[in-house]
């Protein structure tokens, strides 16, 4: 399949996850729950380098981008238009991230989508305990251990290949170049995207280890939470969500 239709099938999934919740308010309304307690929990996870100076900008735009509960439907839509002409106009290396992004996002939907119809199922008493009883109650239902590995590697490849693209000569020249076009044809939330994240991984990269420091905090941190979130015993490791939880109240 050529990367643009891999963009726009991806695109047409999360699509089809999006418009089940909608149909289903109580369906939705999980999810919604277990996005927030995700977006918390990994500002919890990370406080240190949200608040820090080094790698505080590259938290902040994986905490909006790739962990945020926030509604990526305008962006998506845009990513679907012009599949094509990245297709096109791109390195070939810049494409294939495109294609990794857009499928990244599926799985990171699908997930989603499969912890909260296992949220609406838990039994009666964990939902009476707290949102950590009743997200680890959900995820160990789930379970789909592989997934959650193959879902950090996405992220950890696309930090990757993001240090990669700021190397590509010329790249962030197109970039600005297509601000006035982007928004023009209402595609700026996708430009916006680019842009950010490619002056985020440039930045770091102008560090010695910068992105390979950060990468490796995000690989040891998550490695550890997806472990204990299958293995510790359930009470400890609601404890430890929940102090995670409250981290960011």
């Amino acid at each position: 399949m050529e990367p643009a239709q891999r963009i726009r099938s991806a695109v047409a999934t999360v699509s089809a996850l999006r418009e089940a919740a909608v149909k289903s308010p109580a369906l939705g309304k999980a999810v919604t729950e277990i996005k927030r307690i995700q977006s918390q929990r990994f500002s919890g996870t990370y406080a240190d380098l949200l608040h820090g100076t080094q790698y505080r900008e590259a938290a902040q735009f994986f905490l909006k981008e790739l962990y945020s509960e926030g509604d990526y439907s305008d962006r998506d839509a845009q990513f679907s238009r012009i599949a094509g002409a990245l297709q096109r106009l791109l390195p070939q290396h810049a494409v294939a991230t495109a294609v990794a992004l857009a499928e990244l996002h599926v799985l990171t939907e699908q997930l989603d989508h499969d912890m909260a119809l296992a949220w609406l199922d838990v039994d009666i008493s964990s939902r009476a305990k707290t949102p950590s009883a009743h997200y680890i109650a959900a995820w160990r239902s789930v379970q789909r251990r592989d997934s959650r590995t193959q879902q950090l590697n996405g992220v950890l490849g696309i930090g990757r290949e993001l240090q990669r693209l700021t190397q590509t000569p010329g790249l962030r020249l197109m970039l600005k170049m297509m601000r006035g076009p982007a928004s023009a044809a209402g595609l700026a939330s996708l430009q916006q995207f680019l842009e950010t994240g490619f002056d985020t991984f440039a930045s770091m990269a102008r560090q010695p280890g910068g992105v390979k420091g950060f990468l490796e905090l995000i690989e040891h941190r998550e490695s550890e939470l997806i472990i204990r979130l299958f293995e510790t015993n359930a009470e400890l490791c609601e404890a430890e969500l929940a102090r995670l939880l409250c981290v960011t109240t």
